[in-house]
């Protein structure tokens, strides 16, 4: 039997410029918790597994919004496993994440690995809705297989926009059934951990960082418009973080 669920978050500004949880819904599997954040003017959420998902066929999505000023951080305890369903032929899972910030709004969305196992078929979609003048510090990593297992069906779609323009729109596709060559040298040469680090920030619009590789197996690149998109390989989740992190801090300064 599949499951439907959906968890939101909202944050507001609040007085004297802290921000406030006003919405903190929590679905299914989906448990969402208010945790301590790192500064006194910031909100922090964690996502929890209430159970195991998603598995083939279950239908899970996340709605988080920053209004104007807020300033929301949202990660997770563990990490996602995408499991293969109770029984053969049923449908793809689906985990779908609407990301919404408001005018000097700043959201930071830093949840935990998604792993793909062995049989899996786990389609994500991230969508962000971005006001002019917002930030957003986005990061994404993906483990293809368990240890010593091979990938499950992975595939992803990550959609920006900022003033209501098009910022980033990329999709890729790993595992079994995904186009031929993704596992080739073009593409991840034989590394089973991806990730993608987006940052945007108005503050770029003066002087953007500039292309640079971080290392083999990373890049940072400056899109059009006030944004950086750093990608990674890394031959394990550990390696994977480490990279990311390091880019995280030479962007923003944060960890």
């Amino acid at each position: 039997m599949s499951v439907q669920a959906t968890a939101r978050i909202t944050a507001a500004s609040g007085r004297h410029g802290t921000t406030v949880l006003p919405v903190l819904e929590s679905g299914g599997p989906l448990a969402v918790r208010r945790t301590r954040a790192a500064r006194p003017d910031w909100a922090r959420v964690t996502m929890v597994g209430a159970m195991s998902a998603p598995l083939n066929g279950d239908r899970l999505a996340v709605e988080v919004r920053a209004g104007a000023a807020a300033r929301l951080t949202v990660g997770s305890a563990a990490a996602t496993v995408a499991l293969p369903g109770p029984g053969p032929g049923a449908d793809p899972a689906t985990y779908d994440i609407l990301l919404e910030a408001g005018e000097g709004a700043e959201l930071h969305w830093l949840p935990e690995q998604t792993v793909s196992a062995h049989r899996s078929v786990l389609t994500t979609t991230i969508r962000a809705e971005l006001a002019a003048t917002a930030r957003l510090v986005l990061r994404e990593e993906q483990i293809l297989g368990r240890y010593g297992e091979p990938a499950g069906t992975l595939t992803g779609r990550l959609t920006v926009r900022r003033a209501g323009r098009p910022l980033l729109d990329q999709q890729v596709a790993y595992g079994p059934g995904a186009p031929g060559g993704w596992d080739a040298g073009a593409v991840l040469g034989g590394h089973r951990a991806v990730g993608q680090l987006l940052v945007v920030d108005p503050d770029f619009e003066a002087g953007p960082p500039e292309p640079a590789l971080l290392g083999p197996t990373a890049a940072l690149t400056p899109l059009a418009g006030p944004a950086v998109l750093v990608t990674a390989l890394a031959a394990d989740a550990r390696l994977l973080r480490e990279l990311l992190d390091e880019a995280l801090e030479r962007l923003t300064g944060h960890r």
